[in-house]
């Protein structure tokens, strides 16, 4: 071996080792009988390049992956992208916009060709940047969801929903981007923290001198108004249900009415209701057949109102509303406020509600069924504090708006329309289309349903929850056993990552700088299974590329030693040393403990044990007292090959986290000759439990305590280390010296002559 390991000599030459090896794919193998384990990746867009979230992600499955597939598990880690109707469109837009151009300039069918010249040119940088991290994902069976097959599974699944009356046209309140020109989900918003004004109007009552105070940052929408709500409980307000107010401006008369969804401790207890223009509004709407009045249209202008305000864009009509209040003496006063903002998520625009005529699917029925099976444990979540986050969402879910007025997409098969569909209704088929449905494939029987989904908690009902219910209908059962919820990787102040505030870190850069074993092992070990959030710190990066270091040194020393020695004609691990029993027994505890931890999800735990233990155990104590027992000839070789058989055990539970390192010290120490060499497909450690000793351990660890003692006093002392000098044992010490030979160890360990 090399006197030190550099990433970037090794990294590309294992990876391409890998990939010719064909074992990514499960179906070369070597134990086909093996139980299939299988992870679908959460597809990145197209208009994607690898951010910390996808590393850590990925990094995540990639351990499990690896782990299950040395468990001799027949393991699919499937990949693959989405066609991000929205994104992908801006993108491409953008690009237009720099030759002078609009998609409205080229037409439908030019625009989209435009899209896929673009996709074919940079749709798979992402997946390209996985290789670099050493997802070992089969790449044989990568899917994109505007395929062809996955264009009939989703074109299959609006036909099923439709059949069952599930599908439907309707008006209803959905939140629209004015930039995009397109409907959004509830869960596309990003609300950004911003600074407003809270305006306080008063609502004369009709044929009286009193009014009604009500609050609003929208004021433009009170154009809209169709009454004014007030909680049945509040006492202030019971002598007023039923009367009548005249909305300001528009001189329309609305009932006051009573409704629990009044919370009558907040601002003055009286609420504008606009069913038209506000998703709460829109329910109360419904539930006392309040009249729905449009007064935002889809270019965010001012309709249905009269000529003064008919035309005019949302921010002039509020300025109007405001100067007309003020001249008729109903703007009580005006707040500085900081509020949440509702924005597009791809564009970043504010987003207004507004009546639209959209397709939507019906999904209270799908949603008790995945309540049902959560109950049964059919669905497992990892944290299970994101159970109950999950099920709040079901009992609570509303009607999917499915439509999206753009381009780029899965068009909806309905004649004369022009819609496309949400990204997330065709990605919510993910785990069955991407196995070959609506046809029974052979991977469709063997790796659905697949083992895990792990994810961000952003889009825990943007798609895991769809994924849930859409498996259940479609497949008869849920499409993952596990779902586990990775921490948010956050800026060092705790701020979200962000590429334009300049706080987004470069995972390639990391890559670049320390290696991809140092960043995947850096960003795992910051991680807790618990945590919500981590607090990126790149200097976890620098002590995993000390740790590799440390590993491929240790590995050397050992591979210089068994050159020197004939360990290779002992068969069998013998422990005749305390020692030797002591780092036996720890690394079979280890690789139990290893093991659980992998499958429970606790990886940042499993990592921080692998590093200890392999830099202050082995390392620190059995290697150093190696270099002793090396010196009798009786336990010569027989340490030699405890030290092999330990450095190649240690090395399989190293490698899902940093496999590049390993599978070269492996290939090393073992002598790759061909593929089924290859570290990647070795057995996973199985425990010894004859080789668990809990009396050489707590025996071990008295000297162990006992030469840090010594060395410590030898510190205090202002005595150099290498210095020989006599040690008087205390009397609680003695116990421990009765063997000579461990009496010899601890004098070698720490330079001096114990005297009683």
């Amino acid at each position: 071996m090399e006197s030190a390991y550099e990433p970037k000599k090794y990294e590309s030459k294992i990876y391409k080792l890998w990939e010719e090896s064909g074992f990514f794919n499960p179906d070369n193998l070597p134990n086909q009988d093996g139980e299939a384990y299988s992870i679908m990746i959460a597809p990145p867009n197209i208009t994607g390049s690898l951010h910390m979230g996808h590393a850590l992600e990925n990094t995540i499955s990639d351990i499990l992956i690896r782990h299950y597939r040395m468990k001799g598990f027949k393991t699919l880690w499937l990949p693959g992208t989405d066609h991000a109707g929205i994104a992908t469109q801006n993108v491409v837009e953008k690009d237009l916009k720099k030759q002078n151009l609009t998609r409205i300039d080229l037409g439908k069918e030019k625009f989209l060709e435009k899209i896929w010249e673009w996709r074919e040119k940079y749709g798979n940088i992402i997946l390209d940047q996985l290789k670099q991290l050493g997802c070992s994902l089969d790449w044989s069976r990568t899917r994109f969801t505007m395929d062809e097959n996955y264009q009939a599974a989703v074109k299959k699944a609006f036909e099923h929903y439709l059949e069952k009356g599930m599908i439907y046209q309707g008006e209803k309140v959905i939140n629209w981007c004015i930039k995009d020109q397109t409907a959004l989900s509830d869960l596309e918003l990003e609300y950004v923290e911003e600074k407003g004004k809270l305006w306080h109007i008063k609502y004369p009552i009709k044929d009286s001198n009193d009014f009604v105070e009500v609050a609003t940052t929208r004021p433009e929408t009170m154009l809209g108004d169709t009454a004014v709500a007030v909680n049945p409980d509040d006492l202030r307000y019971k002598k007023l249900i039923g009367k009548t107010v005249i909305v300001p401006i528009v001189n329309r008369e609305v009932l006051i009415i009573a409704d629990q969804m009044v919370d009558k401790d907040f601002g003055t207890g009286a609420v504008k209701i606009t069913p038209a223009h506000d998703m709460a509004d829109s329910d109360t709407g419904e539930r006392h057949n309040l009249e729905f009045i449009k007064v935002i249209n889809e270019v965010g202008k001012i309709i249905n109102v009269n000529d003064e305000f008919n035309g005019k864009k949302i921010i002039e009509a509020r300025e109007l509303v405001i100067s007309k209040l003020k001249e008729l003496g109903l703007l009580v006063k005006e707040e500085e406020i900081t509020h949440n903002v509702a924005k597009c998520y791809r564009c970043g625009s504010t987003v207004e509600p507004m009546l639209s005529k959209q397709w939507f699917l019906k999904t209270k029925l799908l949603a008790e069924k995945v309540l049902a099976a959560i109950e049964k444990n059919e669905v497992v979540y990892k944290p299970e504090r994101w159970k109950k986050i999950a099920e709040e969402w079901l009992k609570n879910i509303r009607d999917w708006c499915v439509s999206r007025q753009i381009w780029w997409g899965h068009n909806i098969p309905m004649e004369g329309n022009s819609n496309t569909f949400d990204t997330w209704f065709s990605s919510a088929l993910w785990p069955f289309a991407t196995l070959g449905w609506p046809k029974q494939t052979e991977d469709l029987k063997k790796f659905y349903p697949s083992n895990v989904i792990t994810s961000a908690r952003d889009i825990l009902h943007l798609w895991i929850s769809r994924m849930i219910f859409s498996g259940i209908e479609f497949m008869g059962e849920v499409p993952f056993k596990e779902v586990y919820i990775h921490p948010t990787i956050l800026a060092l102040d705790g701020k979200r990552m962000s590429k334009s505030l300049g706080t987004g870190i470069d995972p390639l850069v990391l890559i670049e700088k320390y290696g991809a074993d140092a960043t995947r092992f850096g960003l795992i070990l910051q991680i807790n299974h618990d945590q919500q959030a981590v607090r990126f710190d790149e200097r976890s990066l620098i002590s995993s590329k000390n740790f590799i270091n440390k590993l491929w040194n240790i590995s050397r020393f050992i591979q210089m030693k068994c050159e020197e020695n004939k360990s290779d004609s002992i068969s069998s691990l013998k422990p005749i040393t305390l020692a030797d029993q002591w780092i036996l027994s720890r690394i079979n505890r280890l690789t139990d403990s290893i093991t659980k931890k992998i499958e429970k999800y606790e990886l940042g735990e499993a990592a921080k044990e692998l590093y200890e233990f392999t830099w202050h155990e082995f390392a620190d104590w059995y290697l150093e007292i190696s270099k002793f027992q090396n010196e009798n000839p009786e336990t010569q070789n027989n340490t030699v090959f405890i030290l092999k058989s330990s450095i190649l055990n240690l090395l399989k539970l190293l490698h899902p986290f940093i496999p590049f390192v390993t599978e070269e010290i492996y290939g090393q120490l073992t002598g790759l000759k061909q593929n089924n060499d290859l570290l990647i497909i070795a057995e996973w450690s199985e425990v010894d439990d004859k080789l668990i000793n809990q009396t050489a351990e707590e025996e071990f660890e008295k000297i162990k305590n006992l030469i840090i003692k010594i060395r410590n006093w030898k510190m205090e002392q202002k005595i150099t280390f290498k210095e020989i000098v006599d040690y008087n044992s205390e009397s609680e010490d003695k116990a421990i010296l009765t063997k000579s030979e461990i009496k010899d160890l601890i004098e070698k360990l720490t330079k001096t002559k114990l005297t009683s």
